[in-house]
């Protein structure tokens, strides 16, 4: 397939993604941004896909896969969107994160991240965002083996900086 008809056939599917992503979004303009994101990624990973496959399906499963990674960055973060008229914030959290022990962890935990080599450091923060490794990987041009890795090594060297804070691990 050339660059051509593969972008001819990406335009043509437009409308029903926006369908198909409003089926999930269950708002225009979050269904707009999936369908954008979706293409953006089908033109990223063009040479990807397969000739003589059922593209439709090819684009779909990206963007039911796009929506997935955004889900879990939101569920992550701790904050979702409610999709009412109104579009209310919320939380997601189920305890007061304003006591002082999680005020001390938070400072004490920042504080350790930021003292990590940058090499190890920027994989372990994109990681804690809800990033994947190869969203990690492709960001920072390092394979993947790479990522995984540091962010080990950068977990264990917290676990190390961090020994009065172990049994919240467990």
């Amino acid at each position: 397939m050339s660059t051509l008809e593969f972008n001819d056939a990406l335009v043509n599917l437009e409308q029903y993604l926006k369908s198909f992503a409003y089926n999930y979004t269950r708002n225009k303009d979050d269904a707009e941004d999936l369908t954008q994101e979706t293409m953006l990624k089908a033109l990223k990973y063009r040479n990807q896909y397969m000739p003589q496959t059922n593209f439709k399906a090819w684009v779909f499963t990206i963007m039911r896969n796009v929506f997935i990674n955004q889900y879990r960055r939101k569920v992550k973060s701790g904050t979702i969107f409610d999709s009412s008229k109104d579009s209310y914030l919320l939380s997601n959290a189920t305890e007061n994160h304003e006591n002082p022990t999680n005020y001390m962890l938070g400072k004490d935990l920042n504080k350790s991240i930021n003292s990590l080599d940058e090499d190890y450091k920027k994989p372990f923060k994109m990681h804690f965002e809800g990033f994947k490794y190869q969203e990690i990987s492709d960001n920072l041009k390092i394979p993947i083996g790479t990522v995984k890795s540091r962010i080990f090594i950068a977990r264990k060297k917290l676990m190390n900086l961090l020994p009065d804070y172990n049994y919240l691990a467990n």
